[in-house]
């Protein structure tokens, strides 16, 4: 398995990962190709894709609010899961935060979703059923 920066060119094989994993997709807002690449020439080293025979195989994307670094948008194939591509990834992405400074990392995760709840408490991750997580948008794209 190879581990490196997604460039702009690699977006259609990011989408496909997402959609193949079940991500959500929000092709006019925050996952169109221009904000992706504005926010990849930003943070070059937040986007970080794990390949197999030169296949996009998983990625994720790590984001700063100064004080915490968070690990969003954690996808892998499902025909490569239970091989520690998602490990490697999340142990990448804090790897990118660090060199940042950042020393506190977060997850945001569906309660459904216990698949990946049970993989962030197998890195580390603490989970916390105290905290009400509120959003507001600008618009159902974003």
């Amino acid at each position: 398995m190879e581990i490196r920066r997604l460039r702009v060119d690699d977006y259609p094989e990011l989408v496909h990962l997402w959609l193949k994993a079940g991500l959500p997709f929000k092709p006019k807002g925050r996952d169109s190709p221009e904000a992706i690449a504005r926010q990849m020439e930003i943070n070059p080293d937040f986007f970080i894709g794990a390949f197999e025979n030169g296949k996009l195989v998983g990625a994720v994307i790590a984001s700063s609010d100064v004080r915490k670094g968070w690990i969003n948008r954690l996808a892998v194939d499902p025909d490569y899961r239970r091989r520690g591509v998602a490990k490697t990834l999340i142990a990448e992405a804090e790897k990118a935060l660090r060199k940042k400074g950042l020393r506190i990392f977060c997850a945001l995760i569906e309660e459904s979703n216990v698949a990946s709840r049970e993989l962030f408490k197998k890195c580390g991750y603490v989970e916390h059923r105290d905290i009400i997580y509120f959003s507001k948008r600008d618009s159902d794209e974003i």
